[in-house]
C-alpha cells in the first residue's frame, strides 16, 4: 500500500503526516494513563507541540546536528517525542534496551559519545546515575518517572525541560526549524547497538535513507493503511519494531497504541483491538502451546472438533492461497469452525486483526499453517539490523509458511556459493514472479537499506561488507521457486566428530510446538551424536505431574523422575525415528532454570547464546558423552 506522503528523511515523514492530520483530533499515539487505567491519546498537532518542546531542550541543552542522544525506555509515547526531536535536530538516536546491566548502558553510551541520555522509571535512573561519571561526553540524565529522592543537577525531570524546552522554541523557532530543513537522507538517524552472541556490541549506523526506503519498500507489498491500528510492545531499539511498527505505521497514517508491558500483551489486545500486530515467533509458539494444552486435557470430543475445524480451516487456506473461494458446504463448514473453535482465538488477539508480521527469528512452520487455518494470517518477514531491517516478506495472500517469502522491491538478495563464493543466484524485488530455486549458500544483500557501516569499526564493517558492496548476513538459506528459506545461521552449525555439517535452528525449531518444552539447545560441536539441554515448559510439566501423583514443590527432584524423563525421552525417539542418522539427538538434559537476559544466556532479542550456554553447562555436557570410548 503506498505511504500517506511522500518523504526522504524522517523529518519529512513526521511533519508531512502531521500536516495531513493537522486540526484533527485523530490520535497519532495511544496509551494507557497509569491513574485512571483508561487509554488516552496524542493528537498530531499535540504530538507536534511535545515534540518541539523536546527539541527545544536538546538544542538548549547543546545538542547539535550528528551529536547523539540515547534513550533507555520502555515503549510509550515519551519515546517517540524523544526520538522525533533527536531527528528534527539532526542528531542521531542511540536506544538501549530496557535489560540491559548498567555495565553494558555505559559501554555503549561511552562508546556512541551520547551527549544526553533520556531514561523511563527509577531503575533506568539508578543505571543511567551509575555510569555518568564514566562517560566523558554525557552532560544530562533526563527523567520520565517522578524522582522521589534528591539527584545531582545533571539529572532534569521530564515536565521541567518540556516546559523549559517550549519557551526555548517558541524563541528561537526559525533556527531549528531550519535544522531539520537541513536534515538529508544520507545523514545518521540512529545507532543501534547489535546484542551479539560472542563480543562486545556494534553500533550499526543507520541514515535516514536506510530507514525510509525500507519502509516504503516494504509498505508496497504489506497492506498497512490509514485506519490500522497497531499495538507497539517489541522493544523499539529493536530495527524490526522502529522501522516495522513505528516508522511504517506512521508513514501510511495509522494510529499506535503502546503496551502496557510486554507482560501486559494478553490483557491490552483486547482493550485496543488492534487490526495489525508486529510480533516474534515467541508470542505465537505461547498462544499455540496454551490452545494445544488445553485441548490435549479436553475430552475426546472437543479434541475431534478441534482437529476437524483446524482440517477444515487448512482446506479453506489453501483455495484462497490459489485464489479459489471454498464451496457453499466448505464455507458452511469454516464457518461453524470459526463459531467453535477459532472465535475464541479471534477474541483473545483483540477480535479485529486483519493480520500479523513475525520476524526476528524463525516462526515454526506448523504455527504458521494453525493460524492461517484459524483465518489470521501471519506475514513471516526476514532481515537483520543492518539491513535497516527488512529484506524478504510472505506475500498476505500466497505465504508459505517454513520460508520468508519474496525479495522487498529496491534490495537484492544472493545466494553466495560457501566453498568458492560465487554468486549462484540473486533476486531484486521488483522483478516478480519468479520461480528461482538454487542450492544453500550464504545470503547477501545490497541495497539502499544496507547500513552505512559500524560505528568507529571499520574492520568489521569491511568484514561484512565485501568490496562488491554485498552485506553479508551470515545466515544460510536457499531460493526456492522465489521464496527465501532460511537454513540457520552460519556460526551455529555444527560440525560432528565424523564430520558431517548439521544446522541445529531447524531440530530446535521442530521442538517448539511440543507442550512440555520451553527452551531447547542442541549441542554436538566435535561430538559423536548430538544432545540437547532442554528448559521445560513447567506449567504444563506441573499439571501432568499432578495426574501422574507426582510432587511438584521441587522442580529439580520432579525433573529426575523416571515419569518425568520418560515423558522427554519418548518425544526424542518420536523424532529420532524420522531423522538422518547424524541428526538424532541420542540424549538430553532437563534444567530448572530457564536461560534468561538477567543470567547472561540469551541476548535482549531473545537469541540463545550458544556459547555462553555451553560454557556454563560444560559439566553436564561432558556427562552425556562420558560413555564414549
Amino acid at each position: 500500500m503506498p505511504t500517506l506522503v511522500d518523504f526522504d528523511t524522517i523529518p519529512q515523514l513526521f511533519y508531512r503526516v502531521a500536516a495531513h492530520y493537522a486540526g484533527n483530533d485523530r490520535p497519532a499515539v495511544r496509551f494507557k494513563d497509569r491513574r485512571s487505567k483508561t487509554w488516552l491519546g496524542l493528537s498530531w498537532d499535540e504530538l507536534k507541540a511535545q515534540v518541539h518542546a523536546m527539541a527545544g531542550y536538546l538544542h538548549k541543552a547543546g545538542v547539535r546536528p550528528g551529536d547523539r542522544v540515547a534513550i533507555l525506555s520502555e515503549n510509550r509515547p515519551e519515546w517517540a517525542v524523544t526520538d522525533l526531536a533527536t531527528q528534527i535536530l539532526g542528531a542521531t538516536n542511540v536506544s538501549l534496551y530496557t535489560s540491559l546491566p548498567a555495565s553494558q548502558v555505559g559501554y555503549i553510551v561511552k562508546d556512541a559519545g551520547a551527549k544526553l541520555v533520556v531514561v523511563s522509571v527509577s531503575i533506568q535512573l539508578r543505571k543511567a546515575v551509575e555510569v555518568y561519571d564514566d562517560c566523558p561526553d554525557l552532560t544530562k540524565i533526563v527523567t520520565m518517572s517522578e524522582m522521589r529522592k534528591d539527584y545531582p543537577d545533571y539529572v532534569r525531570a521530564w515536565e521541567d525541560v518540556m516546559a523549559e524546552g517550549a519557551a526555548y522554541w517558541t524563541e528561537n523557532e526559525d533556527t531549528l526549524a531550519s535544522l531539520a530543513e537541513a536534515v538529508s537522507p544520507e545523514d545518521l538517524s540512529a545507532l543501534i547497538y547489535t546484542s551479539g552472541t560472542t563480543g562486545l556490541p556494534k553500533g550499526v549506523m543507520l541514515t535516514h535513507q536506510n530507514f525510509c526506503e525500507n519502509a516504503k519498500s516494504a509498505l508496497s507489498v504489506v497492506p498497512f493503511g490509514p485506519d490500522d491500528h497497531h499495538l507497539s510492545f517489541l522493544p523499539l531499539c529493536h530495527s524490526f519494531e522502529r522501522t516495522a511498527g513505528y516508522i511504517a505505521v506512521m508513514a501510511c497514517g495509522a494510529t499506535i497504541s503502546y503496551a502496557e508491558s510486554v507482560e501486559a500483551v494478553s490483557k491490552n489486545l483486547p482493550e485496543v483491538q488492534p487490526t495489525v500486530m508486529v510480533s516474534v515467533p515467541r508470542l505465537f509458539e505461547k498462544v499455540y502451546n496454551i490452545i494445544a494444552k488445553s485441548v490435549e486435557e479436553g475430552s475426546a470430543l472437543k479434541q475431534r472438533i478441534f482437529h476437524w475445524a483446524v482440517g477444515t480451516g487448512k482446506k479453506v487456506a489453501t483455495k484462497k492461497s490459489n485464489d479459489k473461494q471454498p464451496g457453499p458446504i466448505l464455507g458452511l463448514q469454516y464457518n461453524l469452525a470459526h463459531k467453535l473453535v477459532f472465535s475464541k482465538l479471534h477474541e483473545k488477539l483483540g477480535g479485529n486483526l486483519r493480520f500479523a508480521v513475525s520476524g526476528g527469528a524463525a516462526l515454526p512452520q506448523a504455527i504458521g499453517e494453525f493460524f492461517q487455518a484459524a483465518g489470521i494470517t501471519i506475514i513471516e518477514g526476514y532481515g537483520l539490523t543492518e539491513t535497516s531491517p527488512v529484506l524478504t516478506v510472505n506475500p498476505t495472500a500466497q505465504p508459505r509458511y517454513g520460508t520468508v517469502g519474496h525479495v522487498i522491491p529496491g534490495v537484492t538478495v544472493g545466494i553466495q556459493r560457501l566453498s568458492d563464493g560465487s554468486i549462484i543466484g540473486q533476486l531484486t524485488g521488483d522483478n516478480y514472479p519468479s520461480d528461482l530455486t538454487t542450492d544453500e549458500g550464504e545470503i547477501v544483500a545490497q541495497g539502499p537499506s544496507i547500513m552505512k557501516g559500524y560505528w568507529q569499526n571499520p574492520d568489521a564493517t569491511g568484514e561484512a561488507i565485501d568490496a562488491d558492496g554485498w552485506y553479508h548476513t551470515g545466515d544460510v538459506g536457499r531460493f526456492d521457486n522465489g521464496y527465501l528459506q532460511i537454513t540457520d545461521r552460519i556460526k551455529h552449525m555444527i560440525v560432528s566428530k565424523g564430520g558431517k555439517n548439521i544446522y541445529p535452528g531447524p531440530i530446535e525449531d521442530g521442538f517448539k510446538t511440543v507442550a512440555w518444552i520451553d527452551q531447547i539447545i542442541v549441542i554436538g560441536e566435535g561430538r559423536e551424536f548430538l544432545s540437547a539441554l532442554i528448559v521445560p515448559d513447567f506449567d504444563a510439566l506441573n499439571r501432568y505431574a499432578r495426574e501422574q501423583g507426582l510432587a511438584t514443590n521441587d522442580p529439580e527432584a520432579l525433573l529426575q523422575e523416571e515419569a518425568i524423563q520418560k515423558l522427554f525421552s519418548d518425544e526424542f525417539r518420536r523424532y529420532s525415528r524420522s531423522a538422518a542418522s547424524h541428526e538424532k539427538i541420542r540424549d538430553f538434559r532437563l534444567l530448572a532454570e530457564p536461560f534468561t537476559i538477567e543470567s547472561g544466556l540469551m541476548t535482549p532479542t531473545m537469541k540463545l547464546k550458544r556459547k555462553a550456554i555451553s560454557q556454563q553447562f560444560a559439566d553436564l555436557i561432558d556427562e552425556m558423552y562420558a560413555e564414549v570410548v
